[in-house]
């Protein structure tokens, strides 16, 4: 490992220190109120444009875990076996990840209002597929192109990034953030609700119904931002790659949040086998009531952002990796008790989602012009660790049962943790640097 100081004088800095300062200078120099129609970076946004964003993107994100509650009416439905229909939840992510490697990256190319709503309408169309599926194939054909439109929900928070001030990005991103945590833990409890009054299939023509409400609505309201760069696509694509190793902050970050996601994948994909099975043999409107224990994680999202704008990054990090690590103590308990089943739901939840903010937080104020291609790298790793997670752990949970599936969650926290116990060590006080309100004389990082 080599490393190096940089000088933080107010004109001179190296590399990402430049970067930032130039940004900064960019902010100041386009900075003025928003028109109707037109955004600017760094320019802030109304709070109610915020409010509407938030909610659209949790809609959209809830397309990704609508199936999690349903995997045990989907499994009786095409008489598959739980590993097999499991995998629907592996096909979702991996249409996800793909769509922020070759779609998210766009969004510094493109004018981003259109490129909303042109996925939008796509994925209602993917949607409707999987509602009207004939064969768990076709169904999980259909979830990849589900996954890769719904990277739209990633898209609608680079934009509220790029358009906060630099003292409230945080708070910003952590609004949006709780718009998207709510859709993901409410999915679960509508699409359980739904599929017990109307069929599995009914969560997927709602869902296709609510993402043309959502076009409809935000092209009235979302302003235009316009692209600041001009390359060609392959370029884009591998200037994705230079960033990523040009960034130790976002590659750490990167991993914290692959692993936190793979954690939460390995008790959300089982948990529908769980719960119907002795001693809870619950239905589907029960299996999706779970889903509002999560809620507690959605709550603590604007928060974490706050702590993170004052500098406590590092301090938040550790609390929520711990706390989504030590949940599955209690899980362990939950195959026969329900009250250590809830709380760890709801602890698991708050750390992965409060980890989650701080880390788009810090990331978000590296680059000034690569917003898009930040959300490309963090959450192409994020969801293939989500993969990782739930395709392990329905091996893991079909072969040794929920207490080995625990084990595997324990285990990618542990791995989190002890990658967080080298920051110090390699970062030094370098996340002084990303918060607005500090001034610090020297910084260290590793190349």
């Amino acid at each position: 490992m080599l490393e190096r100081n940089v000088s933080l004088e107010p004109i001179e800095r190296a590399d990402i220190v430049t970067e930032i300062d130039s940004r900064s200078s960019l902010e100041r120099s386009t900075r003025h109120p928003i028109g109707r129609s037109c955004a600017q970076p760094g320019g802030g946004l109304p709070s109610w444009i915020v409010v509407v964003i938030a909610a659209s993107g949790g809609l959209v994100v809830a397309n990704l875990y609508y199936a999690q509650p349903l995997l045990h009416a989907i499994s009786i439905a095409f008489d598959s076996p739980p590993s097999s229909t499991g995998l629907l939840i592996t096909a979702t992510q991996f249409g996800f990840a793909a769509g922020l490697v070759m779609l998210v990256p766009l969004g510094d190319l493109l004018e981003r209002r259109r490129m909303i709503l042109i996925l939008l309408l796509l994925s209602s169309i993917a949607l409707s597929v999987s509602a009207l599926a004939p064969s768990l194939t076709v169904l999980e054909l259909s979830a990849i192109a589900v996954g890769t439109t719904s990277v739209v929900a990633q898209v609608l928070v680079s934009f509220v990034a790029t358009v906060a001030t630099e003292q409230h990005r945080g708070r910003m991103v952590g609004q949006t953030m709780s718009g998207l945590l709510l859709g993901i833990v409410l999915a679960r409890t509508v699409s359980g609700a739904l599929a017990q009054l109307a069929g599995w299939r009914s969560i997927y023509w709602a869902a296709a119904g609510a993402m043309l409400v959502m076009s409809l609505l935000l092209a009235r309201v979302l302003p235009r931002l316009q692209p600041q760069l001009q390359l060609g696509y392959g370029t884009l694509l591998h200037s994705v790659a230079v960033l990523f190793k040009q960034e130790p902050v976002l590659r750490r970050r990167s991993f914290y949040g692959a692993t936190s996601f793979a954690a939460f994948s390995v008790l959300w994909t089982n948990l529908a086998f769980l719960l119907s099975k002795a001693p809870y043999h619950y239905d589907t409107v029960e299996i999706g009531l779970f889903g509002l224990a999560g809620a507690t994680g959605a709550t603590c999202a604007s928060l974490a952002g706050r702590l993170t704008d004052r500098g406590h990054a590092r301090v938040t990090t550790i609390v929520f990796l711990s706390a989504s690590t030590g949940a599955f103590l209690l899980l362990l308990w939950g195959r026969e008790l329900l009250i250590p089943l809830i709380v760890g739901i709801v602890l698991l939840d708050l750390g992965v989602w409060g980890a989650q903010v701080t880390n788009q937080s810090l990331i978000y104020r590296l680059r000034p012009q690569a917003q898009s291609r930040i959300t490309t790298i963090y959450m192409t790793s994020y969801f293939i660790g989500g993969a990782i997670g739930s395709a392990a752990s329905t091996a893991v949970y079909s072969a040794a049962g929920w207490r080995a599936a625990c084990m595997l969650g324990m285990f990618f926290g542990l791995i989190a943790i002890a990658f967080w116990a080298t920051e110090l060590r390699r970062l030094g006080n370098y996340y002084e640097l990303l918060t607005p309100k500090s001034k610090p004389r020297r910084v260290q990082r590793s190349l």
